[in-house]
């Protein structure tokens, strides 16, 4: 019986095969590292907004509900942006009755320049979103916080924030591991957008959420169609 030889080709293809497998796993390693890297995941993204709003004297300060302007938290998937509307309730220069001394005081303010341009054209301002989930990505509002998640858990203190910033890294993973274990970030409803608010201690914060899970039958999926729709 004649002896089976491998035509020559067959050393430098395989030699171009371990190149390519060499290369995919330095490829695979580099993206891994990429798409888990916190600059890549925008912890801390914090874009310059046309106006200067203070988070930590609205809601900090202030003492002012998040659903003040963002009325659509509870109701919809997404936490509306205010309307221009909203910011002239109290800064109107037109307006010096029924407002607050500070709003008084920065009613005439140049940084409100852009909202007062607004408010007379018709115009919205062109606020920067800061909290941005890729369109591929489904992610509704009125579940999480009518379910007993606080705005805290995704956004952190923002009634501390001069400037809002992305707080969390919102990535898939992240995601996932909140659904398997929502137990530390539940809490009554009517305490989810009082950022400041907390249990008195770790064990009232556990008997609390075991017994609301039962009572609302808060079960999070972690299959791929729940949030990739």
């Amino acid at each position: 019986m004649q002896r089976f030889l491998f035509p020559r080709w067959v050393n430098p293809f395989l030699g171009l095969v371990a190149v390519a497998i060499a290369t995919g796993a330095v490829f695979a390693g580099a993206m891994g590292g990429l798409l888990t890297d916190p600059v890549t995941l925008n912890i801390g993204y914090q874009p310059t907004q046309p106006v200067p709003f203070s988070h930590a004297i609205h809601a900090g300060q202030l003492k002012m509900d998040c659903r003040y302007c963002h009325n659509t938290v509870f109701d919809a998937a997404h936490a509306a942006v205010p309307p221009t509307a909203t910011c002239i309730n109290c800064h109107s220069p037109a307006n010096d009755q029924g407002v607050s001394a500070l709003a008084a005081v920065h009613a005439e303010s140049p940084k409100l320049a852009p909202v007062h341009e607004s408010w007379e054209t018709g115009r919205s301002v062109a606020w920067k979103r800061v909290h941005n989930l890729p369109e591929f990505v489904y992610f509704n509002h009125a579940a999480h916080v009518n379910s007993g998640v606080s705005c805290k858990s995704c956004h952190g203190r923002i009634d501390q924030m001069e400037v809002v910033y992305q707080h969390e890294e919102l990535s898939m993973a992240w995601c996932i591991e909140c659904h398997r274990n929502p137990e530390p970030h539940l809490r009554p409803t009517e305490f989810v957008t009082k950022l400041d608010w907390e249990f008195e201690s770790e064990e009232a914060q556990a008997a609390f959420a075991k017994q609301w899970r039962e009572e609302h039958s808060i079960h999070p999926q972690v299959h791929c169609a729940v949030c990739h729709r």
